[in-house]
Order: C-alpha cells, then structure tokens, then sequence
C-alpha cells in the first residue's frame, strides 16, 4: 500500500511539473529539437502548445530519450530531483 501511495503522489507531483498553466506556455525550440522524436513517437496527436501534449510527455516520461529529457530539464520543464526519483521507481 505505501509503494501504491508513494508511486501515485511522484506521477502526480512529476505532472504538476509538466502542467501548463491555463495559457499553454510554448516549449522552447532547444526542447523541441531536442524532443521532435519522442514527440513523433509518443504524443504525435497532440499540438505543439496545447496542455495535453505536456500531461502525453510525462506519462511517456519512462521512455523519452536522454537528450530529450536533458533538455527538459535545462528549460526547467522538469527538475533534475524528480527525474531522479521516477528513475529510482522505475517510471
């Protein structure tokens, strides 16, 4: 029950990191560079500014590849912590 616990508070706290606020902020050009396969191979429905592309890139957040995520990270879309937790769980 604890793992469940702790496995659903790091999705949630890891989404509120990748949560737009109620204007879409447009990922910077070094993320999309960085992210245009992940995003051709995990979210490719989605608009390039719309809010649901950021909840579809951290429920694939597991798979994105390093260089993606690195650059996430760099654009501050996610703390470098967190990314260390979901690795450490396995997300």
């Amino acid at each position: 029950m604890k793992t469940h616990c702790t496995r659903l508070f790091v999705s949630c706290a890891f989404l509120v990191c990748f949560a737009a606020p109620a204007e879409a902020v447009p990922y910077s050009k070094a993320v999309q560079q960085a992210c245009k396969g992940d995003y051709h191979r995990f979210c490719n429905e989605y608009g390039l500014e719309s809010a649901a592309l950021r909840v579809c890139m951290d429920k694939a957040g597991h798979r994105l590849s390093k260089g993606c995520v690195n650059a996430l990270i760099q654009a501050g879309e996610v703390a470098q912590g967190e990314v260390a937790r979901r690795k450490k769980l396995g997300h």
